[in-house]
């Protein structure tokens, strides 16, 4: 494959840079954002030294980067006949990066924090607030787990039903108000 260099256009630049800074606000590397998006935006796959060329930083840190993207799962590396750098490219499909994104995210951060809530409503409380620390837990834990399985149908969903989903937005809920109307339900947030 014949090496290009990397001149990255306004428009593809400031995608770049506010991935990068939307990564450091979602607790990753400003260069991890900047490669991701990079990748994204770009036809072809890149190797290292074309990454750290087009954005501007270090062998080291874009390594760094494309090892963090990895471990995320989302990068694919290619071989190509003949050079025997490494090439690398985000899935061509956003929806298959939206899922890849979202079964991470589960898995790093809802998935260790349901463990730790389950662990704490096993335990006996040994006081009143200890009794009302598990009653939160409790909740927490079931609101975690609603949205896991959510997220978990919505990862096997096909794509069309994924966008018709997303289309109708709000009108959902309105639905849902049309339908405690009709069975006759409170939808005020008071009890009944």
């Amino acid at each position: 494959m014949s090496e290009k260099s990397m001149v990255l256009t306004p428009m593809i630049q400031s995608v770049v840079l506010n991935f990068g800074e939307m990564g450091s606000r979602w607790g990753i590397n400003r260069t991890v954002g900047q490669i991701y998006a990079l990748l994204v935006l770009t036809e072809t796959p890149l190797n290292a030294d074309q990454i750290g060329q087009a954005l501007g930083c270090s062998r080291s840190n874009t390594s760094m980067g494309l090892k963090e993207l990895s471990s995320w799962e989302l990068v694919r590396l290619q071989h190509f006949p003949g050079d025997r750098k490494e090439y690398y490219s985000a899935p061509g499909d956003i929806w298959d990066i939206a899922r890849t994104l979202i079964e991470q995210r589960r898995k790093r951060e809802i998935d260790p924090t349901l463990t730790v809530l389950r662990d704490v409503l096993m335990q006996q409380p040994g006081n009143e607030a200890e009794v009302y620390a598990q009653k939160r837990s409790g909740e927490m834990h079931d609101l975690l787990e609603k949205m896991t399985e959510l997220s978990q149908e919505l990862s096997q969903m096909p794509v069309e039903k994924m966008q018709t989903l997303l289309k109708l937005g709000t009108g959902v809920g309105k639905v849902l108000d049309m339908k405690d109307k009709l069975l006759g339900k409170n939808t005020g947030g008071a009890s009944n």
